[in-house]
């Protein structure tokens, strides 16, 4: 991945998937993901969060939103380098005018603290949003934060996770996605 901010895998030409999330959270932080576990406060240590999304309508717009805070002033720093590089692989996103937190990731994207540092985006019209996030799972390099956390349409699984001990794991990440994602 050398020093890429977003990688594309997958079928140029579709402009849906599943796309995963770095986010690095500078200082450890306390989060109320919504409603999620009734309101409950969730402790984030500082360290490497995985997030597995997709978009199969406006992949490109989830993106940036993603790249977004409430206060459009105060996106997270990649926002502009991904809004050209969408723009490029032809993937069109508007940058929305007001977000409103609505995904459990969005909660821990609005923290000061926190930044999307990078993506990666598998390009497919498949759904494969919960076999990756269900690999990433069962990976000895991840863990689950809270049981359930960024899956409310998944019951019983976690699309939000650590990654405790990081060690350029993320840079071999895009080899084994497109191994695991085409065989699926």
């Amino acid at each position: 991945m050398k020093d890429e901010v977003v990688v594309f895998l997958g079928d140029a030409s579709v402009v849906s998937g599943t796309y995963l999330l770095r986010i690095e959270v500078a200082e450890g932080t306390a989060v109320r993901f919504g409603r999620f576990r009734g309101g409950e406060i969730i402790p984030i240590p500082a360290g490497t969060y995985l997030y597995a999304g997709s978009a199969m309508r406006g992949l490109g717009g989830r993106l940036l939103r993603h790249a977004s805070r409430t206060e459009p002033q105060n996106p997270h720093p990649i926002r502009p380098i991904l809004a050209e590089v969408l723009r490029v692989a032809s993937i069109i996103g508007r940058i929305p005018q007001q977000k409103r937190l609505h995904w459990h990731v969005d909660y821990l994207l609005e923290q000061p603290r926190a930044a999307l540092t990078e993506v990666i985006v598998i390009r497919s019209r498949a759904r494969l949003e919960e076999q990756v996030a269900d690999w990433l799972m069962g990976l000895a390099e991840t863990a689950v934060l809270a049981p359930g956390l960024g899956a409310s349409d998944h019951r019983g699984h976690t699309h939000l996770l650590c990654v405790p001990s990081e060690n350029g794991w993320w840079s071999s990440l895009p080899g084994k996605l497109h191994k695991i994602c085409f065989v699926l």
